[in-house]
């Protein structure tokens, strides 16, 4: 049977029809399942994401609560009053006035070569000429104490406090057997305070230090404390029965503190007259010393400068007294001094000069119408918060010729003095120990012509206790 060419075309369109549809079936069957596991996936990763974000969130509440905690914490503590202070060591002598006892205990091992000058021990300051000998001892005399008075009301303007202070040069009980323990108390200062506190002014009545001793420009020593080292070797200065009122120059204002301090005291001789009963010659007539000290401090520096004029009459008070070399004595000084502190370091600088300053340890302790110059130098280094090293230099050198004309031929005349100290300082709280070595060399002359040089040498370790 013959096939019709058409029935051909026809049965192969059919043909390819079928086998399309069933390859695009086929086709769309594995993009389905492609699909799906491509959703699979993106919604594990996306399940993974949510998993950690949850982990996040959890940790970011966590920090939230120790913030949270450490808040209220601190809130609790800013709420908590504070500790009260500590008692101070105080008792009250009339309402509202505070005592407070302070002082120090001092014990010092020493060993010398030569005497000295104001005493062997604490208070050496320069070899007598011509001693000889060594010595040695254990010296307690710089123990110190002292009651500070505070509260006490003058008026709605002015208060008021004071000081009695003591320590223990007053000499031995004695020449006996048992003498040298028992030194004898002797008042260093007893004082009162006036004060002012809207205007600055501070008036101060009763035996003090003088405007020339610098009382917070002294060297450091734990051995030579009540005759610090140079004093009489370019530290001079004592304490008075006088009035002095120091007075803030720029009160309230920030910067440098400037202060001015005017101090008359009581006059001051090696006679002619009694020297216990207030007839020296420097007393009579009411003759006061009188001194000026212009005071600048800032935080780790300090600055002062000084004058001082008095006049002695040497006739003494009944004024016959016989007077071969000069009837009258003006007594002058000029002294300018100073500390700084740069980190570790510490620098302490003193220099004067001036004429008749016997009663104020000038003149190296020599009494006349002798002109001199003196000065001292310290600078020392803090290694640790306890251990401090020191070096120091001092010297006093009077005029040769003033010094034979006023003592005379046949009288030893102190010439000059050099004195040098090296020394090493533990602190711990109260407690101070210092290792201390000093050398001193004095000129001097019995004859007016010729020069005798003595020197000599301290070794001492101190103890200190202070409260």
């Amino acid at each position: 049977m013959k096939r019709n060419p058409m029935f051909f075309a026809v049965a192969v369109a059919l043909g390819l029809a079928v086998s399309g549809s069933s390859f695009a079936a086929t086709k769309q069957k594995t993009d389905v399942k492609a699909l799906q596991a491509l959703i699979e996936k993106q919604q594990a990763q996306l399940d993974e994401q949510q998993k950690e974000l949850a982990q996040m969130r959890e940790a970011l509440q966590q920090i939230q609560g120790n913030q949270q905690a450490q808040q209220q914490q601190i809130e609790k503590v800013a709420s908590t009053p504070p500790p009260p202070p500590p008692a101070p060591s105080a008792f009250s002598s009339a309402p509202g006035v505070s005592v407070a006892l302070h002082g120090f205990v001092s014990a010092t091992a020493f060993s010398q070569d030569k005497s000295f000058t104001f005493g062997n021990g604490q208070n050496a300051e320069f070899p007598v000429p011509g001693s000889h000998g060594n010595t040695s001892g254990f010296d307690v005399r710089n123990t110190r104490f002292w009651l500070d008075f505070k509260g006490a009301k003058f008026n709605d303007n002015w208060t008021g406090g004071g000081r009695i202070e003591m320590d223990f040069f007053g000499g031995f009980n004695g020449t006996g057997a048992y003498s040298l323990s028992q030194p004898t108390p002797r008042l260093r200062q007893a004082y009162m305070d006036l004060a002012n506190a809207s205007s600055g002014t501070t008036i101060r009545v009763g035996q003090q230090w003088d405007l020339l001793f610098p009382l917070d420009n002294v060297p450091a020593s734990i051995t030579h404390i009540a005759f610090p080292l140079g004093y009489g070797t370019g530290m001079i200065g004592w304490r008075f029965p006088g009035v002095v009122m120091m007075q803030d120059l720029n009160h309230g204002s920030d910067g440098p503190k400037w202060r001015l301090d005017l101090g008359a005291f009581e006059g001051s001789w090696d006679g002619p007259g009694n020297n216990v009963n207030y007839l020296t010659g420097a007393n009579a007539g009411f003759r006061p010393q009188l001194q000026a000290r212009l005071h600048v401090q800032d935080k780790d520096w300090l600055a002062y400068f000084v004058a001082h004029y008095s006049q002695i009459d040497l006739r003494g008070v009944d004024g016959t007294a016989a007077t071969p070399i000069a009837t009258k004595i003006d007594s002058q000084g000029f002294e300018v001094g100073g500390n700084w502190h740069p980190g570790n370091w510490m620098f302490k600088g003193n220099v004067y000069t001036g004429k008749g300053l016997g009663q104020v340890f000038g003149g190296l302790i020599q009494f006349g119408d002798i002109k001199e110059n003196g000065g001292f130098l310290q600078a020392g280094y803090k290694f640790t918060p306890n251990w401090s090293a020191n070096a120091f230099y001092g010297y006093s050198k009077p005029k040769r010729s003033d010094v034979v004309a006023w003592l005379g031929h046949g009288s030893v005349g102190r010439l000059e003095n050099r004195q040098s100290a090296l020394n090493l300082i533990y602190t711990s709280g109260a407690y101070e120990l210092g290792l201390e070595y000093l050398y001193s060399e004095l000129d001097s002359t019995a004859d007016g012509t010729n020069t005798t040089t003595t020197k000599a040498n301290q070794v001492s370790l101190s103890a200190k206790y202070n409260f």
